[in-house]
């Protein structure tokens, strides 16, 4: 009788990883198609903008206001998915409308003859939106796909692999806009076309994944005023408030950069596409390497490295306004930004656990959604009001951008604790053994401590 039990268990154990295995595949294509759509339209967006002669205010609404609405909506996700039970469905729904979005977003200039910058903003806000909804449910539904132990390396081959079709797609878009340079509206057309039908085969992907058993326990609910009253206690709500205050300090000058190249430096399309993939490339040629560390020497670690080096960054737009100097300095927010954005999804993984996840996915993305917004808005009127420094009013805002940024990591980042047992190792030697100058040896040996 235990030796059948036994047997029907270790059946069911085989076909729930079998399952497991397909749906990591699907969730992979899905990824492959949606870093195509990513890099037909992320980068172009504010190019789409200025095309339809927005102004910087309204570029930096552009950002904020799909920022601050992505982040109410996903308020709301995690209760969405615990009544209907099933997280799969808020996926397909929202996914399908998001990729439905897109087709105002395309067709803007041929259906509205003013104020077409106001309404490319309603747009883009529901487009985001839509998607950003589905975020907290997918990201806790792939993390229960993924054993603990390997998630940094998993994770950062796959951002690798995602990155190089991101990059491919972004080089498309800016030789189809180079090539359209003389009607440069047909060229957005294509790409944001092409965005559409990418999109539309990452959802197909995404309704093929196979969803766990989804329990809900009303004992483990908190709303987002109980995470936020936490703050003072709560190791993950003092990571939470440290990645906001850095988006924010970053989004003071984030929409602006495009602005900044293709308006004040009057660089061509082409020559934007080239600085602004190298953030993409460098990012690739990083991801595994930040992934691999991470799971020996902790999330925290990194993040405190390369929040410093992301501090940094404001000042050496200052300096040269070259664009081949550009691409070095892109060369290293890349670098910086993929060891960033890898450990802070990482720890979110390690430091909650699958019951609370998604909500707590949701609560971190609303934070970092709201601080991004306030950060664009005071951008947007900073950009006005600031004086004129070395010819140009937006480097004024690059110089305040990067001291707010050097405060908040000082200041926040040495509060945060990691949450599992890791290798001691010096912040140099960190930095030789990712660029791969030297093996650190502080990583050869056993794990020390768990506190960094």
């Amino acid at each position: 009788m235990y030796k059948k039990q036994n047997e029907a268990f270790s059946r069911l154990k085989v076909g729930r990883m079998s399952k497991i295995r397909k749906s990591l595949r699907f969730s992979f294509l899905d990824g492959v198609f949606a870093s195509c759509m990513s890099g037909l339209t992320t980068d172009y967006i504010s190019p789409y903008a200025l095309t339809l002669n927005a102004t910087n205010s309204q570029i930096g609404f552009l950002s904020a206001i799909p920022n601050i609405s992505s982040s109410l909506a996903q308020l709301g996700s995690a209760d969405l998915a615990e009544k209907l039970k099933s997280r799969k469905r808020v996926i397909k729904l929202f996914v399908f409308l998001h990729t439905l979005m897109a087709l105002p977003i395309i067709f803007l200039p041929y259906l509205f003859k003013t104020h077409q910058a106001i309404f490319l903003i309603i747009f883009v806000t529901l487009f985001t939106s839509l998607n950003a909804f589905a975020i907290p449910v997918w990201a806790s539904l792939l993390a229960d796909y993924v054993p603990f132990k390997s998630r940094g390396k998993y994770f950062g081959w796959r951002n690798k692999a995602l990155g190089i079709v991101t990059i491919l797609s972004a080089f498309l878009a800016g030789g189809i806009l180079y090539l359209f340079r003389y009607n440069v509206l047909k060229g957005f057309l294509i790409i944001f076309s092409l965005a559409f039908v990418c999109r539309s085969i990452s959802w197909y992907f995404l309704t093929r994944m196979y969803e766990p058993v989804f329990k809900v326990k009303k004992e483990v609910y908190f709303s987002f005023f109980d995470f936020i009253k936490r703050a003072r206690e709560s190791n993950f709500v003092k990571f939470v408030v440290f990645v906001a205050l850095l988006n924010f300090c970053v989004n003071l000058t984030a929409p602006f950069f495009s602005v900044f190249m293709l308006k004040d430096l009057k660089f061509s399309y082409l020559t934007y596409t080239f600085v602004v993939t190298t953030v993409l490339i460098f990012q690739i040629f990083s991801f595994n390497r930040w992934g691999v560390h991470a799971d020996r020497v902790g999330n925290v670690k990194v993040l405190k490295f390369t929040s410093l080096i992301i501090a940094s960054l404001p000042f050496f737009w200052i300096i040269n306004q070259n664009p081949i100097y550009f691409v070095f300095i892109q060369a290293i927010a890349g670098f910086a930004w993929a060891g960033f954005n890898l450990c802070a999804t990482n720890f979110i993984y390690d430091a909650i656990n699958s019951e609370k996840r998604m909500r707590c996915i949701a609560y971190f993305s609303a934070c970092v959604g709201m601080a991004s917004c306030l950060g664009a808005l005071s951008g947007g009127y900073l950009v006005n009001a600031l004086p004129v420094f070395l010819g140009y009013k937006i480097l004024s805002l690059f110089l305040v951008s990067g001291i707010l940024r050097f405060f908040v990591v000082f200041l926040l980042s040495q509060r945060i604790r990691e949450v599992r047992k890791v290798y001691k190792i010096s912040s140099r030697d960190l930095f030789y053994s990712v660029a791969g100058i030297k093996l650190a040896s502080g990583i050869t040996q056993e794990p020390r401590q768990v506190l960094d």
